[in-house]
């Protein structure tokens, strides 16, 4: 029985990772599609396509949802239209390198959401690594006359949102088919894009090939695909272990960006980034394999 749950949690694992990788990506897909779509017509096409896929594809769940599913998944579904809304508005005014940083410290904000719900308070790792975290986001965003502007302040809110998703699945996963949660979640993600769409921005004209193809790529491995597995994986891991491989996305975003938007890092920005990141090691690795490291030298370097 262990070891099957061993197994299930290293799946889990590498599952989470894939996902990691595929939304680290997308930060280049986004920043394409702005060129010649508006930021919440991108979000209304990411998430009635997946919706669409799925509700055809699983109808058969579809047609058994219920209402505690529809709460449940309508919670999950608006946090990540708010999330994503910002993210992508925010993409507009930042760098993809730098958001992708900024969107990782939900990891941070993950532990102190939790406390909130389960009551389970946040120790000292917690802090330090909130501590670090400001910093990072000081160096990242704070400019000369100590002002942030709009795209990183969109991109710091829908990290808050990204953390009550991540935990809100981790909360409702556990007694609902993470299929149907899917379903829905894009569902409301998408009827609320739609509707902000129409209401607050121009109806595209033109879009070119390399925006299609980008919003494309969002709709069906950044969407469908890295969310579906998402769910289905935190079933078998906790919503902060679930966080911490999430949080690589900013890693993986920052690298693709570098090298397929050219975006350049300034000497502040190397220094942001590191400190958010190592609060992110902070916050959930407890620096437990530095820990094991020193103890397995020190038995090595011990006189026989």
């Amino acid at each position: 029985m262990n070891i099957l749950l061993k197994k299930n949690n290293l799946y889990a694992d590498l599952s989470l990772l894939l996902v990691a990788i595929i939304w680290g990506s997308g930060f280049v897909a986004s920043k394409n599609a702005l060129n010649s779509m508006p930021p919440i017509y991108i979000n209304a096409i990411r998430f009635t396509l997946p919706f669409i896929i799925l509700s055809t594809i699983f109808w058969k769940k579809v047609k058994i949802i219920n209402s505690k599913d529809l709460k449940s998944g309508g919670i999950i579904g608006l946090f990540l239209f708010i999330a994503f809304a910002t993210q992508t508005i925010g993409l507009k005014y930042t760098t993809a390198s730098k958001q992708a940083f900024l969107t990782g410290i939900n990891v941070v904000i993950v532990p102190f959401l939790f406390w909130a719900i389960k009551n389970k308070k946040p120790d000292r790792y917690n802090m330090i690594a909130t501590f670090l975290c400001l910093i990072g986001i000081g160096f990242l965003t704070l400019q000369e006359n100590f002002s942030i502007n709009l795209g990183d302040g969109l991109t710091l809110i829908c990290a808050l949102f990204f953390a009550c998703h991540i935990v809100s699945i981790g909360v409702f996963a556990e007694n609902h088919d993470p299929i149907i949660l899917t379903i829905i979640q894009f569902g409301v993600a998408a009827l609320l894009s739609i509707i902000c769409a129409l209401s607050f921005e121009n109806m595209p004209k033109i879009i070119t090939t390399k925006s299609f193809y980008s919003i494309l790529y969002l709709a069906i491995f950044s969407t469908l695909i890295a969310f579906l597995i998402q769910n289905i994986a935190q079933k078998y891991t906790t919503p902060t272990h679930a966080a911490i491989i999430l949080s690589l996305e900013s890693v993986f975003g920052c690298l693709l960006s570098v090298l397929l938007l050219r975006d350049l890092f300034t000497i502040k920005m190397v220094i942001g980034c590191t400190m958010v990141f190592a609060a992110i090691i902070t916050a959930e690795t407890k620096w437990k394999f530095m820990l094991s490291f020193w103890k397995t030298n020190k038995e090595n370097l011990t006189p026989k």
